[in-house]
């Protein structure tokens, strides 16, 4: 008696199952067990890395020594949902209605997640193909990610567990499936400063030393400053003060401490080094200036990085063509991804759906764009591995 084949994995059911696990970071909510039940039983071999309560899955198929490995990488945890009540359909739900599929993770990114998946898992099954392909990933990726895709990372290197290539199945397309990958990310770094100077009575300003000037006059100098004017693959640097604040609510007192936070994306013409000693630099001329102590916290979340384009860009833009008709740019655009995480390891490139609705409320996703991406990413394997 033959036996019968396994019917394809539909990524639009799979997207679904998964919206309807409450994963905000960095709860695992039952994506990542869903995510090992299902690639387990087609043939791969799964191993939770979880580290410091942070759920992580790491899944192979094929001998871990092969040297063509194809990896994808992705993550499960989503942000929260915000006013409930503001959501037209519960923000877990999964529902599908007039062709669109509802709820947190519909773009970014369950549904990546979910086509990535149910493309290696029929692929394997179909072709067996002549190497591995590896599955990465994280519920720790809308957080801090200090213990997401690094601890992958971390354990590949200690179990010899290599990919050669990797596919992020991040929402790279503004506006349309098929318009833009990703081959790199500018950096980020957040800097903290405390004033202190000195309280006093707002009558008498000589006997006080008041902060706020000071802050002013730094957030002006750093907000005013042009940091380059991009580079051969990337746009130009930004700086956004994103808050500044006082606690005073007394109008006849200067305050003693103020503080504020600016966010800088930073492009290859820079490191996350150099911004934070230019940071220093006018911290000191503002304080020799004003004679306010300037206290700075810097927290540099990712270095900017690129893959040059090559084999790999190549290899994802035949695809998508092929799929969509659309030949997508390759962009560095947007913010930081895991990829920043990726680059230190094989080379690697972004692309998934249409991300317009993704960390809003009543986000959500056309099913068709969720049948592409599948097919997009078929096709990569195949044409990989042929």
């Amino acid at each position: 008696m033959s036996q019968s084949h396994p019917s394809p994995v539909c990524p639009v059911d799979l997207s679904a199952k998964l919206i309807q696990c409450p994963s905000v970071t960095p709860v695992e909510g039952g994506a990542l067990v869903l995510l090992e039940t299902l690639l387990s039983d087609a043939g791969f071999t799964c191993t939770r890395v979880d580290r410091e309560g942070i759920p992580n899955l790491y899944a192979r198929w094929g001998d871990k020594g092969h040297a063509k490995t194809f990896g994808f990488n992705g993550h499960t945890d989503v942000v929260p949902v915000g006013d409930e009540a503001a959501w037209t359909k519960p923000p877990f739900c999964g529902e599908v209605e007039d062709g669109v599929l509802w709820g947190r993770g519909a773009t970014d990114m369950k549904t990546g997640v979910a086509a990535f998946a149910a493309a290696a898992v029929d692929y394997v099954r179909d072709k067996a193909p002549d190497g591995s392909v590896v599955l990465a990933i994280t519920g720790d990726e809308e957080g801090d990610a200090d213990f997401g895709t690094t601890a992958l990372l971390d354990w590949m290197d200690e179990n010899d567990e290599k990919m050669s290539v990797c596919l992020v199945g991040e929402p790279t397309c503004p506006n349309h499936m098929g318009e833009m990958m990703k081959i790199g990310r500018r950096g980020s770094l957040t800097a903290w400063f405390q004033f202190t100077g000195k309280q006093g009575h707002s009558a008498y300003p000589h006997r006080a030393n008041n902060p706020l000037p000071a802050m002013a006059r730094l957030m002006d100098r750093l907000s005013s400053h042009a940091l380059d004017n991009g580079t051969d693959h990337f746009d130009p640097s930004t700086l956004a003060v994103v808050t500044m604040d006082t606690g005073n609510p007394a109008t006849n007192v200067i305050p003693a401490k103020c503080a504020a936070t600016v966010n800088i994306r930073f492009n290859d013409a820079h490191s996350g080094q150099s911004v934070s000693d230019w940071l220093q630099e006018e911290v000191n001329k503002v304080t020799a200036e004003t004679g306010v102590e300037i206290d700075m916290t810097i927290k540099i979340s990712g270095e900017s990085f690129i893959t040059p384009p090559g084999a790999l860009s190549d290899l994802v833009s035949a695809a998508v063509v092929a799929e969509t008709g659309v030949t997508p740019e390759l962009s560095t655009s947007g913010g930081t991804s895991d990829a920043r995480f990726v680059q230190h390891h094989c080379p690697v490139v972004e692309f998934g759906l249409v991300g317009k609705t993704m960390h809003q409320v009543d986000e959500r996703i056309e099913i068709d764009q969720i049948h592409q991406l599948k097919a997009i990413y078929t096709r990569i394997l195949a044409d990989y591995f042929a």
